[in-house]
Protein backbone atom coordinates (compact mmCIF):
# COMPACT_ATOMS: atom_id res chain seq x y z
CA UNK A 1 0.00 0.00 0.00
CA UNK A 2 1.36 3.18 -0.84
CA UNK A 3 -0.31 6.67 0.69
CA UNK A 4 0.66 9.95 -1.36
CA UNK A 5 0.16 13.20 -0.33
CA UNK A 6 -1.19 15.40 -2.63
CA UNK A 7 -0.12 19.27 -3.32
CA UNK A 8 -2.60 20.89 -0.89
CA UNK A 9 -1.00 24.47 -0.71
CA UNK A 10 -4.36 25.83 -2.55
CA UNK A 11 -6.61 24.31 0.03
CA UNK A 12 -9.84 24.95 0.02
CA UNK A 13 -10.93 28.27 -2.28
CA UNK A 14 -12.49 30.61 -0.09
CA UNK A 15 -16.33 31.66 -0.79
CA UNK A 16 -16.83 29.83 -3.91
CA UNK A 17 -18.24 26.25 -4.65
CA UNK A 18 -16.04 23.21 -5.70
CA UNK A 19 -16.87 19.85 -6.68
CA UNK A 20 -14.68 17.78 -4.02
CA UNK A 21 -14.26 14.42 -5.95
CA UNK A 22 -12.48 16.51 -8.45
CA UNK A 23 -9.96 17.75 -6.27
CA UNK A 24 -8.13 14.41 -5.76
CA UNK A 25 -7.06 11.83 -8.08
CA UNK A 26 -7.21 7.67 -8.38
CA UNK A 27 -3.96 5.96 -8.60
CA UNK A 28 -3.59 1.82 -9.28
CA UNK A 29 -2.03 0.30 -6.34
CA UNK A 30 -2.45 3.32 -3.82
CA UNK A 31 -4.42 5.61 -1.70
CA UNK A 32 -3.84 9.02 -1.77
CA UNK A 33 -4.53 11.91 0.22
CA UNK A 34 -5.27 15.89 0.21
CA UNK A 35 -5.48 17.50 3.03
CA UNK A 36 -7.96 21.05 2.60
CA UNK A 37 -7.94 22.21 5.26
CA UNK A 38 -5.79 21.90 8.85
CA UNK A 39 -6.52 23.97 11.66
CA UNK A 40 -6.58 23.71 15.96
CA UNK A 41 -10.07 22.37 16.05
CA UNK A 42 -10.08 19.94 12.87
CA UNK A 43 -8.90 18.47 9.89
CA UNK A 44 -10.24 18.36 6.30
CA UNK A 45 -9.09 15.51 3.81
CA UNK A 46 -9.76 14.37 0.97
CA UNK A 47 -8.87 10.47 0.18
CA UNK A 48 -9.14 7.99 -3.18
CA UNK A 49 -8.46 4.52 -2.87
CA UNK A 50 -8.50 1.97 -5.56
CA UNK A 51 -9.61 -1.42 -5.16
CA UNK A 52 -8.20 -3.14 -2.64
CA UNK A 53 -6.33 -0.42 -0.64
CA UNK A 54 -7.45 -0.30 3.14
CA UNK A 55 -5.67 1.57 6.29
CA UNK A 56 -5.43 -0.69 8.55
CA UNK A 57 -7.18 -0.44 12.61
CA UNK A 58 -6.28 2.08 14.73
CA UNK A 59 -7.93 4.67 16.77
CA UNK A 60 -7.56 8.17 16.82
CA UNK A 61 -8.46 10.87 20.26
CA UNK A 62 -11.23 12.57 18.47
CA UNK A 63 -13.90 11.94 16.41
CA UNK A 64 -13.90 11.30 13.02
CA UNK A 65 -16.90 11.77 10.10
CA UNK A 66 -16.68 9.82 6.63
CA UNK A 67 -18.36 11.24 4.15
CA UNK A 68 -18.43 8.64 0.89
CA UNK A 69 -18.13 10.88 -2.63
CA UNK A 70 -17.85 8.07 -4.99
CA UNK A 71 -17.64 4.05 -4.82
CA UNK A 72 -17.78 2.04 -2.14
CA UNK A 73 -15.98 1.20 1.14
CA UNK A 74 -16.31 -1.15 4.21
CA UNK A 75 -15.21 0.54 7.70
CA UNK A 76 -14.84 -1.80 10.71
CA UNK A 77 -15.73 0.29 13.55
CA UNK A 78 -15.08 -1.40 16.72
CA UNK A 79 -15.21 -4.56 14.98
CA UNK A 80 -18.24 -4.36 13.52
CA UNK A 81 -18.12 -3.99 10.03
CA UNK A 82 -20.09 -1.10 8.33
CA UNK A 83 -20.87 -0.87 4.72
CA UNK A 84 -21.11 2.37 3.21
CA UNK A 85 -21.22 4.05 -0.98
CA UNK A 86 -21.68 7.36 -2.42
CA UNK A 87 -23.73 10.01 -0.80
CA UNK A 88 -23.55 8.40 2.55
CA UNK A 89 -22.20 9.46 5.94
CA UNK A 90 -20.72 7.43 8.70
CA UNK A 91 -19.56 8.64 12.49
CA UNK A 92 -16.39 7.31 13.59
CA UNK A 93 -16.09 7.87 17.48
CA UNK A 94 -13.17 9.03 19.48
CA UNK A 95 -11.10 5.75 20.82
CA UNK A 96 -12.48 3.28 18.66
CA UNK A 97 -10.87 1.35 16.49
CA UNK A 98 -11.46 1.62 13.21
CA UNK A 99 -10.29 0.55 10.08
CA UNK A 100 -11.57 1.58 6.18
CA UNK A 101 -11.37 -0.71 3.22
CA UNK A 102 -12.34 -0.52 -0.41
CA UNK A 103 -14.64 -2.95 -1.77
CA UNK A 104 -14.03 -0.98 -5.13
CA UNK A 105 -12.36 2.55 -6.04
CA UNK A 106 -13.56 5.21 -3.90
CA UNK A 107 -13.30 8.66 -2.86
CA UNK A 108 -14.13 10.05 0.78
CA UNK A 109 -13.84 13.14 2.87
CA UNK A 110 -12.20 12.96 6.21
CA UNK A 111 -13.72 14.88 8.66
CA UNK A 112 -11.69 14.80 12.25
CA UNK A 113 -12.84 17.02 14.95
CA UNK A 114 -10.95 17.76 17.73
CA UNK A 115 -12.05 18.52 21.37
CA UNK A 116 -10.26 22.16 22.01
CA UNK A 117 -9.74 22.76 26.04
CA UNK A 118 -9.21 25.93 27.30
Amino acid sequence: MTIKQQDSSGGLPHSEPVELPRLVAYQDGSIVSRTLVKRNGGTLTLFAFDAGQELSEHTAPFDAVVQILDGEAELVIGGVKVPARSGQTVMMPADVPHAVRALRRFKMLLIMIREVKN
